[in-house]
């Protein structure tokens, strides 16, 4: 950072005449109140060049925000979910943008399933294990992972997957989710529905549909 302050009077002492007696003083006086205007573009350029290095981190801190957007399901549209879904204890069940972890957490404790969840935002992550910490869950149902969910190396092993995603991410979903699923996966989500792959049921508790 520069202190532009220091800068200006380093710069009026250099310019400064180094004798009153050869140099009129209206003229040295003159000399010390000139403002230095390639200082100040000199100054502009480094303003101008810093927030241009800084775009990328504002980018990228917008899209942490824009995917970190948390709103938990409801009890009552889990428990929806979980019926459209048929959930056994036989399932594998992949919570993508887990969250707190509770859809994970209720599956495994209801029926016994083991369970994945991936969440992108570390305080989610975070507060997702300190849930299943303190829930009568056995850990080993419930394989939390702070990641990508899009880049999920094991997704084929789901024979469900629940989401409350926003629209755009349901996009990514329908694209590069859904291509790897093996034949008889179904799709639980909350709220918003894919782009172009109807549903094979919709119901209202608030919203949720069925793949």
């Amino acid at each position: 950072r520069v202190d532009s302050s220091n800068v200006a009077a380093r710069a009026t002492a250099a310019t400064a005449p180094a004798s009153p007696r050869s140099t009129p003083r209206s003229v040295a006086s003159h000399a010390t109140a000139k403002p230095d205007h390639r200082l100040r573009w000199r100054l502009a350029g480094v303003v101008v060049f810093l927030l241009v290095a800084a775009i990328p981190w504002i980018i990228d801190g917008f899209r942490f925000e824009r995917s970190s957007i948390f709103v938990p399901s409801e009890d009552a549209v889990i428990a929806k979910m979980f019926e459209l879904a048929k959930v056994t204890k036989d399932d594998v069940l992949f919570d993508l943008g887990c969250g707190d972890g509770r859809i994970l957490i209720e599956a495994a404790k209801k029926f016994g399933c083991k369970t994945v969840g991936v969440e992108f935002n570390p305080i989610r992550f975070e507060e997702a294990k300190e849930r299943l910490r303190r829930s009568d869950v056995d850990p080993k149902l419930v394989d939390l992972r702070l990641g990508d969910a899009f880049a999920v190396p094991d997704i084929e092993r789901a024979t469900v997957v629940t989401l409350y995603v926003l629209p755009e991410f349901m996009a990514k979903v329908e694209q590069k989710i859904v291509p790897r699923l093996k034949p008889g996966t179904r799709i639980v989500a909350h709220d918003y529905p894919m782009p172009t792959l109807p549903p094979d049921r919709e119901v209202d508790v608030e919203t949720g549909y069925k793949w």
